[in-house]
């Protein structure tokens, strides 16, 4: 493509993530619990950062690391190892980079930060932003005006918004919808503040305010409705092996994004999208989780090479992800590098 644009543009903050997998049982005060796996890497908005990278997405990253060992490590893996642009992200001295340690049980997780506010905001970051083929953002009560300068330089907005801990669900929010070309929230937010009793119900409000409107449900799947070309599309999710939770909803928006710069039909990309963040909780930590264009033509060539031993409902999800013949890269890229247990140690 004659177009030298980001494909992504980011800004958020960034963690170092230690995730600790296979735990049976929560931990109670005074006991200790050995785990079966771990994992460490970024975390964050890293998570959004990699699985844009991994396929293939010219991605541009404004974030804050610290002056430390964790900054260090997680710019590293960002910037040599996964090919995501840094050049708006800042090195903050005497700043500790934020730290989070996950325990992850089952299809959820419990989660332990250390971290304080950075010394840049994402306004100070972005600045006047450069032009992009899209954004993908966080909605927060407090507009950023970065994104509304984004949206003004032609930048397609793909927004998703967090649990708002006030539980007041302000519905003035929702008036930032008219800078954003999509909105990607799960089904507790989107009826939350659309004051909807289903995600059907709720995607149908969200349908009048933005272009495209996504509701994901979990282990329920994904439903959607596309303003621009009139579809509407409900898939399932895969039935997977939870290992880690983590990132699974930044994976989901990433691949959505991916595929709609592909021009993709709306149920392919709600597909695609569900396949990714069904893909990355196989393994541990959010970002190096995300299975790129390689973990997605490892997980087609084993469905497609067994036709006499598939079941049932697997010769039924080859038919369903069939456009992937004709969607994955003649070369997927090498294998993609998970989530280590320790950091690597450092050259001298």
């Amino acid at each position: 493509m004659d177009d030298d644009r980001p494909d992504v543009l980011l800004t958020g903050l960034l963690f170092y993530d230690l995730v600790l997998t296979g735990l049976g049982r929560p931990p109670t005060p005074g006991e200790e619990i050995w785990t079966a796996g771990m994992g460490c890497g970024p975390g964050g908005i890293a998570n959004l950062a990699v699985a844009a990278s991994r396929f293939g997405l010219r991605t541009s990253l404004a974030t804050v690391f610290g002056d430390d060992f964790y900054g260090e490590y997680c710019r590293d893996v960002l910037d040599d190892q996964e090919g995501v642009d840094l050049s708006l992200s800042r090195t903050a001295d005497g700043w500790p980079t934020p730290v989070t340690v996950s325990l992850a049980q089952g299809h959820d997780r419990a989660l332990v930060t250390h971290g304080t506010e950075p010394p840049y905001s994402q306004d100070t970051l972005m600045g006047d932003p450069p032009e992009a083929r899209t954004a993908l953002v966080h909605l927060e009560a407090e507009p950023r005006e970065w994104i509304a300068k984004a949206a003004a330089n032609g930048t397609h907005v793909y927004a998703d918004v967090g649990w708002d801990p006030t539980q007041q669900w302000s519905t003035d929010l929702l008036d930032q919808l008219k800078l954003c070309h999509a909105f990607l929230p799960n089904e507790t937010e989107a009826m939350a503040y659309t004051r909807t009793d289903s995600a059907v119900a709720a995607l149908g409000t969200l349908s009048e305010l933005v272009p495209v409107a996504v509701v994901t449900r979990g282990g329920d799947g994904a439903v959607a409705v596309d303003q621009t070309t009139g579809e509407y599309a409900d898939v399932p999710a895969l039935d997977i092996d939870v290992l880690d939770a983590t990132g699974a909803g930044d994976v989901f928006g990433a691949s959505f994004v991916a595929a709609s710069l592909g021009g993709w039909p709306l149920e392919e990309r709600l597909r695609f999208a569900v396949l990714a963040a069904g893909l990355s909780v196989r393994h541990p930590g959010g970002a190096l989780a995300a299975p790129g264009w390689y973990g997605v033509d490892r997980w087609w060539r084993s469905l497609s090479a067994a036709d006499r031993e598939l079941s049932s409902a697997d010769r039924e999800l080859k038919t369903a992800y069939g456009f992937l013949s004709d969607r994955i890269p003649a070369d997927p890229g090498p294998p993609v590098r998970y989530a280590p247990v320790t950091p690597p140690a450092r050259q001298l």
